[in-house]
């Protein structure tokens, strides 16, 4: 066998680490993007805070404004105005290039390019990019009485807390006091206590089976002082339990209601036959008549399944939109707003004297830091291409849905991710990433920027209705009907056919489910 050399010219693609970043950076949430932003400010030391309160407002003037005035040192989010009637916008003739170009991701592999003439609009300098500040509170009171949904969430006391503070009030040994205390911080959010005392006692004592059943003992004597606090029903370890407890406690304080003692009754009997309603069986099972184990369950609808439910902790769901819609203008020539929100823009910049003393010293390490110091630049640079897409990819869906800007959900068209991706060139797979865990704030509320896409479903007159007005509208027939006789799946149908939409029976169920509506019979008023 014979050896040589050969020479041969071939052509692949390869995602850069910067390229990787960008990627990475455009999927993150909110909340994970700040998580990654403190992490590259501890690692990096060119990458600082820019603290100057001059720039608070920077999110006031529009990209044409700073563009006429020559200020270039501070990022500004362009905000993009569109007029219903003209369908102009103001802010995308910025973009990221022709087409994809080889990028599997539809993000662009060289941010030099990106920099170039025709996105003067969305250009950062290299040394400041705006706004890593806290969520400024805004509203009309004054200055010592400002308060947000944040500080309230915090106001909140916890249940475990509110727990404890009534464990105080009990006279209890040193023993008893830990094993309740123990039970407390077991419960879930819900106020339930998943695990089993014999689990938890097991777990506590090992091998050592005398310690285990004085343990056991003591959590028993702990769950039954628990199960008396506030709120009724806290400490229960299934649902028939919790809505039992509940009912023993509204009969110790109202002995004369004949209702209850039926109700407890219906709460012993396989929970299933409570949830189908199940009239005629409870009524054997419980030697009652139909009559009163009606009155029965209606008394436990009115009961809490969820005795923590007041006391979880609102600030894990308070969403922060990175979009913000707002009206402008009235009649024929409305106009709607596109701007990224303020309150989630990073403030950051390279550290002037970090980096001019790398310029000017060159002595051992200087290559390490000299990739530091890129690789801030670049991180600076990634999260503006971000929130550039962002916005652009938000104003293509203003454009796009805006009669739902005006008449809300019922008049939302279909869209799919690819006609996005048409419009602005992009992948399709950047807009899922854009559009997954991003919010817009719009005049109808808050909404992922997935709810703006649908599929299509026909019409009579051979259109397209989008799945989502298809939603709103089987809402809008549930909250109308009459709650004796709910509708089935199969009226709703026939209720959409008559408004000149094909949807069959199993997709109306689909539809229903999603929106976590009960079937009819569950629904049926008692």
């Amino acid at each position: 066998m014979k050896q040589g050399l050969s020479l041969r010219v071939s052509q692949h693609l390869a995602l850069t680490p910067q390229l990787q970043q960008s990627i990475r950076l455009l999927q993150l949430s909110t909340l994970e993007l700040g998580q990654e932003i403190q992490q590259m400010l501890d690692d990096n030391p060119f990458l600082e805070v820019q603290l100057d309160e001059a720039t608070e407002d920077f999110g006031n003037a529009t990209a044409e404004t700073r563009a006429a005035s020559g200020e270039t040192e501070t990022y500004e989010p362009p905000v993009n105005v569109h007029d219903s009637s003209t369908a102009s916008t103001s802010a995308t003739a910025s973009s990221e290039s022709e087409g994809d170009g080889g990028d599997p991701a539809g993000v662009d592999a060289s941010p030099s390019d990106w920099d170039g003439e025709g996105s003067t609009e969305m250009v950062a300098d290299d040394g400041e990019w705006g706004g890593d500040a806290p969520a400024a509170r805004r509203n009309t009171l004054g200055d010592d009485d400002e308060i947000d949904a944040t500080d309230l969430a915090r106001g909140l006391e916890s249940l475990q807390s509110w727990l404890h503070r009534q464990a105080l009030g009990l006279r209890l040994g040193e023993e008893d006091r830990v094993a309740l205390r123990y039970l407390i911080e077991s419960l879930n959010d819900d106020g339930y206590l998943e695990e089993s005392l014999e689990a938890m006692a097991a777990g506590l004592a090992g091998d050592d089976v005398e310690q285990e059943e004085e343990l056991l003992h003591r959590f028993r004597v702990a769950l039954s002082l628990l199960q008396n606090l506030d709120p009724p029903g806290v400490g229960a370890r299934s649902l028939a339990e919790c809505l039992t407890l509940q009912l023993r406690s509204m009969q110790q304080d109202s002995p004369d209601n004949e209702i209850c003692p039926i109700a407890i009754k219906v709460c012993k009997q396989p929970i299933d036959l409570l949830a189908k309603r199940d009239i005629k069986r409870l009524a054997h099972l419980c030697g009652d008549t139909e009559l009163r184990v009606r009155s029965a369950i209606s008394l436990i609808t009115r009961l809490e399944p969820k005795p923590g439910r007041r006391f979880i902790d609102t600030e894990r769901n308070i969403i922060v939109p990175d979009v913000l819609v707002t009206q402008v203008g009235r009649g024929t020539r409305v106009n709607f707003r596109v701007q990224l929100n303020p309150d989630v823009m990073p403030r950051l910049r390279v550290h002037d004297i970090y980096a001019g003393a790398l310029k000017a010293h060159r002595g051992e390490g200087h290559q390490a830091l000299q990739q530091r110091l890129q690789e801030a630049r670049w991180f600076i640079k990634n999260i503006q291409q971000r929130f550039d897409t962002i916005l652009r990819v938000s104003t293509a869906i203003v454009e796009r849905q805006r009669n739902f800007f005006s008449h809300g959900e019922l008049a939302m068209r279909p869209l799919v991710l690819r006609e996005i991706a048409d419009e602005l060139g992009l992948h399709e797979s950047t807009i899922s990433r854009v559009t997954t865990a991003k919010y817009m704030s719009t005049p109808f509320g808050t909404f992922e920027l997935k709810y703006f896409f649908g599929s299509a479903l026909g019409t009579e007159t051979g259109g397209n209705a989008s799945s989502t007005a298809v939603r709103a509208l089987i809402k809008q027939f549930v909250a109308a009907e009459n709650a004796r006789k709910p509708l089935s799946d199969s009226q709703i149908s026939e209720m959409l056919k008559e408004q000149g939409i094909e949807c069959a029976r199993r997709t109306v169920a689909k539809y229903r489910e999603a929106l976590r509506i009960a079937s009819a019979n569950l629904r049926k008023e008692l």
